[in-house]
């Protein structure tokens, strides 16, 4: 049953809800929907497998990320395994939260829903981290990731079994991976303690996997980084992740992104933010510099972009460049550069400099500090309210000795 309900919904918990309070919910729904206690009926058989799928997506961390980002597509396919091996066997969650000797009370198949012994088993869903540059983010870059994974053993092609030889039929269980015994009134079915739950022995197990028919390796894969990700995204590569068991389609790969701080830039969204000094003489007159831009191959090569400074800027001004920053991972919408001005004082200056400085100190006038002069006149009311010993109607008693 491939269900359409909002997990969360299904499982009646909060979207913020922690793994202790998931496990209950599940607890409760699994033991009151479990078909076995309903008679075998239908409509508890797909409600308890609806809440099964929908527990085994929220309590894997990976999957519930992806979930809680793409919802039940992913945005292209079924990243979660629905209708493949990924819910096959509702009732080995079931018995991962109750334990298999609780869980076989109710007869351990699920109403019938249960996977072959033996079948093909879906990979797991693996995570990579990849740190990258903000060039690279601006760009859109292809790198190479190196991935350890499982893949299948190419000696004996994933049978486990020695080449040449082949797996038989567990003797204990007759192929099926569980047993069942008799305790007075109840039935009890449990996995085969002889196979593990596989229904097949491997008399001489091959000597490169030891007969788990997988063997570990790292994979280089190329990976295309789309222009404009952003620090946190996740990347999906289908069919990237651990290998399945006996011909079990392999799980997926999800990159995680982080991007690396920048020494010049910092980014806000789409724009992108820097700092540019301006010389205290362009900053009192006008004039343009220059300030540094990220380079896309889709730019006219340029670096550097010219930045128009208003007479009397100060520090802290903010010129915007229209077009110059990050692109939206749609291609089709472009931030902008935003350049914060900070005014430099001169340093060093020599005496004919220092002389003309205080020759223009002194022809400066109020008018041509306006911030300065209104700073001056409040602070002059503020001295005024402490030394006059705050004479103002809302001063109340005064206090003497206070700890």
């Amino acid at each position: 049953m491939a269900t359409t309900r909002d997990y969360y919904e299904v499982l009646g918990v909060e979207r913020s809800a922690d793994a202790a309070a998931l496990k209950a919910a599940y607890r409760k729904l699994a033991m009151e929907h479990h078909p076995d206690r309903n008679g075998g009926c239908e409509d508890s058989a797909a409600r308890f497998k609806e809440i099964s799928e929908a527990y085994a997506v929220l309590s894997d961390d990976q999957k519930r990320a992806a979930y809680d980002r793409f919802g039940h597509t992913g945005g292209g396919g079924d990243p979660f395994g629905r209708g493949g091996q990924g819910f096959a066997d509702v009732n080995d969650i079931f018995s991962q939260v109750f334990g298999d000797a609780f869980g076989d009370v109710f007869g351990g198949r699920a109403g019938g829903g249960g996977a072959r012994a033996g079948g093909p088993r879906r990979g797991s869903d693996l995570r990579y981290d990849l740190e990258i540059t903000l060039e690279q983010a601006y760009r859109g870059e292809a790198v190479d990731i190196a991935v350890p994974a499982t893949a299948t053993c190419t000696s004996c092609e994933g049978s486990g079994a020695k080449p040449g030889t082949q797996p038989v039929t567990c003797t204990t269980c007759a192929g099926q991976g569980r047993v069942r015994t008799a305790n007075g009134f109840f039935q009890m079915e449990r996995t085969c303690p002889r196979c593990g739950g596989q229904g097949r022995m491997i008399a001489e197990p091959c000597g490169s996997c030891m007969g788990h028919g997988l063997v570990r390796k790292t994979r280089t894969l190329n990976l295309q980084v789309p222009a404009g990700v952003d620090d946190g995204s996740r990347i999906r590569l289908t069919g990237e992740g651990d290998a399945g068991q006996r011909g079990g389609p392999r799980g997926d790969l999800y990159v995680f992104i982080s991007v690396r701080p920048h020494d010049l830039f910092e980014r806000d969204n789409l724009d992108l933010l820097v700092t540019v000094p301006v010389p205290m003489t362009v900053a009192a007159l006008g004039g343009e510099i220059e300030a540094p831009c990220l380079v896309s191959q889709a730019c006219d090569g340029q670096c550097r972009a010219p930045v128009s400074v208003p007479a009397g800027a100060q520090t802290g001004k903010t010129v915007r460049i229209k077009g110059k920053g990050m692109p939206h991972l749609n291609g089709k919408t472009r931030g902008d550069l935003v350049v914060e001005l900070f005014v430099e004082t001169p340093t060093d200056l020599t005496p004919r400099q220092r002389e003309l400085m205080q020759e223009l100190a002194q022809s400066f006038g109020e008018d041509q500090n306006p911030r300065n002069s209104s700073f001056a006149g409040k602070a002059r009311r503020f001295w005024a309210d402490i030394l006059g010993g705050g004479d103002g109607p809302d001063d109340g008693p005064r206090r003497e000795g206070v700890a």
